[in-house]
Order: C-alpha cells, then structure tokens, then sequence
C-alpha cells in the first residue's frame, strides 16, 4: 500500500523526519506531496520547491527508512478539482496523511481513506517557529537535522528569511 503525506516543508524538521519514518514502517511507499510549490521566497514559504525536494530526499535518504517518492504539488486554488491535480502528479497512492482540516474533508469526499499524522512537540517543531528563531537568532539547529540546516545555510536560507522578515 502507498500512503501520501501533503506538507509545505518551510523548512522541513525533525517532526516530519518522525512523522514520514513512523508512515513509511507501515507502508510500502510514501509519496511525499510538497504543497504550495509555486511559491517561494516568502515569508510563509521562504524555499523553493526544488530546495524542499533535496533537503527531504537528502535526509530520508540518511535515514535508510523506506521508499519516498516526492512530488512538487502546484495550488490550484479550486477545491472542486484539487485531489484530482494532486492525484495526476502522484502515482496511484491508498491511504492519505493530514491533519489539514480542508485536505482531510477534499480527500474524505473523493473516498479516499485519511488519517490523521501524528504530531510531535508540535510547540517547537513547526516550520513557523524554526523561521521566527532564524530571525531572532535563537537556536533553530536543534530543531532541524543537520542535512537540513547545512542545506539552507549552502542556499543561504538565513538571510532570506531575515530579508523576507525586514520586509513584513
């Protein structure tokens, strides 16, 4: 069985290393849907997709848990049609992982079975709390693995999330 896991990834963490390594034990693959692709160098969505791709394969890849697969999935903007688009860039794909209110309600009424990801320390592990810390200049290392944080450091992802902050 396939399961499908939607994030933004901005930036990913060590909650969704949790997350996509506790999903992946229990299924033969995982498809990992980077949500918001078309977005970038925002205050919400500092990173491209194409960055989000090669910081998560890079850690899963490190991880030695599973079979990932990950698909840059554009919004559409239109409920009507968006588990169609996300299922035209997936393949086929069984199970499906979120705790977004509005996913979880598209994928139930397309028959889909959904379930809910399990959520660890979610007070620090949030994408928005790792980009406030960049910010400020507190620890965000410790939340990321170190894949990641040499990542955005090589993109150099602290400045932009600074400029992108002066800009707010």
């Amino acid at each position: 069985m396939r399961a499908l896991v939607i994030g933004r990834y901005q930036p990913p963490h060590k909650g969704h290393v949790r997350v996509l390594s506790d999903i992946a034990a229990k299924f033969d693959d995982v498809v990992v849907g980077i949500g918001s692709a078309q977005t970038s160098h925002t205050h919400n969505n500092p990173f491209t997709a194409g960055e989000r791709v090669w910081m998560l394969s890079k850690v899963m890849k490190q991880s030695g848990k599973g079979v990932f697969f990950f698909v840059p999935i554009i919004d559409v903007n239109r409920n009507a049609i968006w588990v169609r688009h996300v299922e035209s860039m997936c393949p086929p794909i069984d199970v499906v992982f979120s705790n977004n209110p509005l996913v979880r309600r598209l994928f139930s009424e397309a028959g889909f079975d959904v379930r809910h990801s399990p959520l660890y320390e979610r007070e620090a592990l949030s994408g928005t709390e790792i980009r406030r810390r960049i910010v400020t200049g507190e620890d965000w290392e410790s939340l990321v693995p170190p894949e990641v944080a040499d990542l955005i450091k090589r993109v150099d992802g602290v400045e932009r999330i600074r400029i992108l902050e002066e800009k707010e």
